[in-house]
């Protein structure tokens, strides 16, 4: 029986504030989306009531198991469908990744000052065509559109009911989860079609993918949202999602969750070089429990033309054009077809969401802002003056443990870590360690 499998968390598959500063550090590390299991990756390119959605899936097993039920507001001509470019959504990812940087502290003998810069097949089925349609009227099902892309066959469904599309899914072999219909319902309700996809062994095999590539789907809507309530039918516990959302206008957020920026710009010890996604895990744990599992929260905002520090370079007008920002090239508006620019006036908001149908009972819903305002995650590593001096530096090795005691304090209350094992792991200027907490001071006044 073919699994309806959670391909992106968000296509719904049944089954402190940076200013426009330079910051001028040496980028060491990031936290790509390859830290958290059940990762889910999509692409919105909106602008007006347009839309290009990217869905990178994540989906491990036999692609012969492998299908996909997204809701879309809209019908979904073959034009609007396309097969994309897994490395580009990469290439995003890591252009978006928050990111460690690090400093080294210049000889305390010198005087210095700091300087800021601104730096087309058709694969048989199972159930001919036919038969598809004949026993879809029967359950008031109906077959839209069937089309095949790249390595995808895709159906276009609407339905009367939820019972009657529910049964015609199962009768094709796909596997739905408990609890579907009263979210099939409100699909319905809302006028929305159903984009079918599963996986042409045929074409994938002369095509020679040796995984499944994004699929993307161009569509009009007056909508901006993202349908996450069937994938939280069948998932096995909670799910991270990552949205990057590219507009003219500026930052993306959700109108029904709260958006949280993530702690920013915070100086932490040395040893988390080597220890930068146990941190970035353990850190977002704990602000998702501070937000009670219930925030959507901003890792990224930039204008795509630059960045600073850079975990990647910005994707170029043509990357950009392949996720589906269709206003490059334009005329006066973001450079020439004909001598390529760099990419102008395309505003990247990156989002992460740990989810499940608990504290996420209804889809994300999204606006456009007009706040373009540079924001990163970015986390700072400072490193002491460690060679020899001509002068007495023990002055500046007081500081640097004053720093370095701050910097194990902030880590502590950053990811919950108990402050003794952080400490041990900081190797103090002079060599001289804190001393040991005393008791609290109300265990001494009754002592």
């Amino acid at each position: 029986m073919r699994i309806l499998v959670t391909v992106i968390a968000v296509a719904m598959i049944i089954i402190l504030s940076a200013t426009a500063q330079a910051f001028c550090g040496f980028y060491v590390a990031r936290a790509d989306t390859s830290l958290f299991n059940r990762a889910s990756q999509v692409v919105l390119v909106r602008d007006d009531n347009r839309t290009v959605i990217t869905m990178a899936n994540d989906f491990e097993g036999d692609v012969e198991d492998f299908a996909v039920v997204i809701p879309v507001p809209t019908m979904i001509e073959r034009e609007q469908i396309h097969v994309g470019d897994r490395a580009i959504v990469q290439h995003l990812d890591a252009y978006t990744a928050p990111r460690l940087v690090e400093y080294h502290d210049p000889d305390p003998c010198m005087r210095y000052e700091r300087l800021n810069s601104v730096f087309d097949m058709n694969r048989p089925s199972a159930i001919s065509n036919e038969a598809e349609n004949r026993s879809g009227r029967a359950l008031g099902v109906t077959i839209e559109a069937r089309y095949t892309v790249g390595e995808y066959d895709i159906l276009i469904l609407s339905a009367e009911e939820s019972d009657g599309l529910i049964r015609w899914l199962e009768d094709n072999d796909y596997r739905i989860p408990k609890g579907a219909k009263p979210v099939v319902d409100s699909y319905l309700k809302q006028g929305m079609r159903f984009f079918v996809a599963r996986v042409n062994i045929e074409a994938q095999s002369k095509l020679g993918y040796q995984y499944l590539r994004p699929l993307q789907v161009a569509y009009e809507s007056n909508k901006f949202m993202l349908p996450i309530r069937l994938g939280t039918l069948n998932a096995k516990g909670k799910q991270d999602l990552y949205v990057y959302a590219l507009t003219r206008t500026g930052r993306v957020e959700t109108t029904n969750y709260r958006t949280v920026k993530l702690p920013s710009n915070t100086d932490v010890p040395e040893f988390v070089q080597d220890e930068f996604a146990e941190f970035y895990r353990a850190m977002f744990d704990k602000q998702n429990k501070a937000e009670n599992e219930r925030a959507v929260f901003l890792e990224y905002a930039w204008d795509m033309a630059w960045c600073d520090p850079c975990a990647a370079d910005p994707l170029s007008a043509q990357e950009l054009q392949q996720l589906g920002v269709f206003w490059i090239g334009e005329n006066g508006r973001g450079g020439s077809k004909i001598a390529p620019m760099p990419a102008q006036n395309v505003f990247v908001t990156r989002l992460h969401v740990r989810y499940d149908s608990e504290h996420f009972p209804e889809d994300l819903v999204f606006q456009e802002t007009g706040d373009r305002q540079n924001y990163q995650g970015r986390y700072v590593i400072r490193h002491p003056w460690t060679s020899a001096s001509n002068c007495d530096i023990s002055q500046y090795e007081a500081e640097v443990r004053d720093r370095q005691e701050r910097e194990a304090q902030t880590l502590a209350n950053l990811t919950g870590w108990d402050i003794s094992d952080i400490r041990k792991k900081i190797n103090f200027a002079g060599g001289i360690k804190p001393e040991p907490e005393k008791d609290p001071w109300w265990k001494r006044i009754w002592s």
